[in-house]
């Protein structure tokens, strides 16, 4: 079983659904924008906080305008 969503997470996935984004997408960005790998089990891991790397948090924050 998938570990459940931190309310950072929560947030993720709601900005993309209100901005009608895929996570595909912001693994795209994230890639872009921080030069590191990033693929989907490693945004899985951020948004169940397993894995809280600064330099991407930061950029997912930035890319998708959230607090």
């Amino acid at each position: 079983m998938k570990g459940k969503f931190t309310e950072f997470g929560k947030k993720i996935k709601f900005a993309l659904i209100m901005r009608d984004l895929t996570q595909d997408w912001l693994i795209s960005e994230v890639k872009k924008k921080t030069g590191l790998y990033f693929d989907s089990s490693y945004l899985n891991k951020i948004m169940t906080g397993k894995n809280e790397n600064d330099k991407v948090l930061t950029a997912i924050k930035e890319i998708l305008e959230l607090e």
